[in-house]
């Protein structure tokens, strides 16, 4: 894999763009299970855009602002110190948007109170990845793709939905690409890899087992 291919590869599997792969999965393959199913098409759409919006376009959108004011010095956050206010304005706006999907957005919040569920297991994620990197440089990348597999692994172990297999074997095949494209590109260590997908993954799995 060349440098290129890899910083491709690193920016589609972005980690803010984890929440909106995850829940377009979820919403396509499992709607009962996510309470979206008396929903129609478009609205589970609408919904799915709105997760995007607070998300991805939010955040990424701050963070560049950072940039420009020369808070940041790089956009891929490569120094410990570049990451600690995108880090935690990131936590901010992932509280805000798990506590809008959880209590203020009706009747969403009544009828998919498992949206704010996976938000919720999400900014934890951050909230420790946040923390660590004050001290250690933990892959935020390997975070947000371990929490995908944790959430898909967790759903599909406890309800049996077979509709989920097949996703989450391509999800292994993507998620191990990911990490030979920030090997590839320096960005992380072994260890800051495997740290961070384990987080991911005992995070997803236990708010699955423990809340969904």
């Amino acid at each position: 894999m060349n440098n290129r291919l890899a910083l491709l590869l690193s920016t589609v599997l972005h980690p803010l763009l984890m929440p909106t792969y995850l829940f377009g999965a979820l919403f396509l393959l499992t709607p009962e299970l996510m309470g979206v199913s008396m929903l129609g098409f478009s609205a589970q759409g609408s919904l799915l855009l709105l997760v995007f919006l607070n998300t991805f376009v939010a955040p990424a959108l701050l963070i560049y602002y950072f940039y420009r004011m020369g808070f940041i010095r790089s956009l891929h956050l490569d120094e410990l110190r570049d990451r600690r206010i995108p880090y935690l304005t990131t936590l901010l706006i992932y509280t805000f948007s798990t506590y809008l999907f959880g209590w203020q957005l009706q009747p969403i919040s009544d009828l998919a109170p498992q949206i704010a569920i996976i938000l919720g297991s999400i900014t934890f994620s951050i909230a420790i990845v946040a923390l660590v990197s004050l001290r250690w440089k933990i892959s935020a990348h390997a975070t947000g793709i371990g929490g995908c597999m944790g959430a898909l692994a967790g759903i599909f172990l406890r309800y049996g939905d077979s509709t989920l297999f097949y996703p989450f074997l391509l999800g292994i095949l993507i998620t191990g690409v990911l990490m030979s494209a920030r090997l590839q590109l320096n960005a992380h260590t072994p260890s800051q890899i495997t740290a961070g997908l384990s987080l991911g993954l005992s995070v997803s799995i236990t708010a699955v087992f423990v809340f969904l």
